[in-house]
């Protein structure tokens, strides 16, 4: 009932005295078309570019066809089209009697060819498609946060970037080091965390230059790095290693240059990313609401940093389920007639979310107890008994209620009111 509640609030939304524009949104050129309440278009397209004078020319426009029509009032619907959205969005939000919503890419798709049945797709045609899913109700609305939350969201995004980064050239270093020393991550299995590791990548990670320094050489490099957690043992398996190696022989001197170039870009790759989790810890802090959740046991500092980053402020929902269907975690399930299917997640929402929502999870149901009970409960329960990936989901729904209720109440984390009588029962029955 309350979707369908919600549905019939944006219908009624647009009014006869309402003029609904819809906008294809590109990096440079737009396409914008105007109709009514009934989709029937008022005045012609508009073909307009990513500046400030032509972002007042489509707002002329606007007032231009409103004054004709005796249109109150204006509702904008656009594409979430990568990041070039948002300036138009932003300028258009700032202005009065216009409102702004989003509609779903894969809406538009859809309903391409619900006008002229045919499969022809043009920016021309999608402004208009767009425009009549405005008109029947068929949209979202905006949230652009310009507070702490978009510090969040922006330092999340850049997070993401640089992590991107780092997998890149690990993944680079690993490729190198697979076709001249293959065997070296039989020694170190963490080539990246520990420091004897980085120390012999940067002075000797080949086979050659392992073995003009022999065993005292190598140990002797090693302690330059890390005086005590590697002894002789560890560079004498290095040694025998390297003797045995079956990596290629040629092109060793500049493959060792090419592996220090790389090594440095590591290096400066962390320590952006250091900085980057320094700043999201501070801006955490100023939410007001990070120590309630920093309460969660299994819940760390930059984890609840880029949940926040991709979900913004929690109390601009009005249900934790809200904030389920913007992770992606509503069920569905393709059903018809005789057939029945099974039920999964639509994964329709912010991918990002239920990234770092998993981690998350994965982390309290080793460390949290509560947490913990229920993982294990749902995977062994003799009724409808959950997947691992299943039970991590309904963990991080659960995740996402506690977030929304300690935020809300201003209250830490209390292990006698994670679960309500019903879930108590059953998980003393099991």
């Amino acid at each position: 009932m309350k979707k369908k509640s919600q549905l019939n609030q944006k219908i009624e939304a647009v009014t006869p005295r309402t003029l609904v524009v819809g906008i294809d949104i590109a990096k440079e050129k737009q396409w914008a078309r105007f109709v009514d309440c009934r989709g029937v278009e008022c005045g012609k397209a508009m073909y307009f570019s990513n500046d400030r004078t032509d972002f007042e020319a489509i707002l002329a426009k606007i007032r231009e066809i409103s004054k004709k029509n005796s249109f109150a009032d204006a509702i904008v619907g656009m594409e979430p089209t990568g990041h070039y959205w948002k300036a138009l969005a932003n300028y258009l939000m700032k202005q009065d009697c216009v409102h702004v919503v989003l509609v779903n890419p894969y809406h538009t798709k859809k309903a391409k060819e619900l006008d002229d049945n045919s499969q022809t797709k043009s920016d021309k045609k999608d402004a208009l498609t767009i425009a009549r899913l405005v008109k029947d109700g068929r949209y979202s609305e905006v949230y652009l946060p310009h507070d702490i939350y978009a510090d969040l969201r922006v330092l999340t995004t850049a997070r993401n970037s640089v992590n991107r980064q780092k997998n890149a050239l690990e993944n680079t270093i690993l490729a190198v080091l697979d076709e001249y020393f293959p065997e070296f991550t039989r020694v170190f299995k963490h080539p990246f965390k520990g420091k004897a590791a980085m120390q012999m990548l940067k002075a000797c990670p080949f086979p050659k230059y392992i073995l003009e320094l022999g065993v005292e050489g190598v140990q002797v490099e090693i302690k330059k790095a890390a005086k005590r957690s590697v002894g002789r043992k560890r560079a004498q398996l290095l040694v025998e290693t390297a003797q045995s190696s079956v990596g290629v022989d040629y092109g060793v001197d500049v493959a060792r240059c090419k592996l220090r170039l790389l090594l440095e870009s590591l290096e400066l790759v962390n320590r952006h990313l250091a900085q980057i989790e320094a700043e999201m810890a501070e801006a955490l802090q100023k939410t007001g609401i990070a120590e309630y959740l920093l309460s969660i046991k299994g819940v760390g500092v930059v984890s609840l940093a880029v949940c926040l980053g991709e979900l913004g402020d929690p109390l601009r929902f009005d249900d934790p389920r809200q904030m389920s269907r913007m992770a992606g975690y509503n069920l569905v399930e393709d059903s018809s007639g005789k057939n029945k299917s099974g039920t999964c997640i639509s994964k329709r929402g912010r991918k990002g979310l239920r990234r770092v929502l998993y981690q998350m999870a994965l982390t309290c149901v080793a460390v949290n107890p509560e947490l913990k009970e229920l993982y294990h409960y749902l995977k062994t329960r003799k009724v409808n008994p959950l997947k691992k990936m299943q039970a991590l989901v309904v963990i991080s729904k659960k995740l996402l209620t506690l977030i929304y209720t300690l935020a809300k109440k201003k209250q830490y984390y209390d292990p006698a009111k994670v679960f309500g009588e019903v879930r108590k029962n059953q998980l003393m029955a099991a």
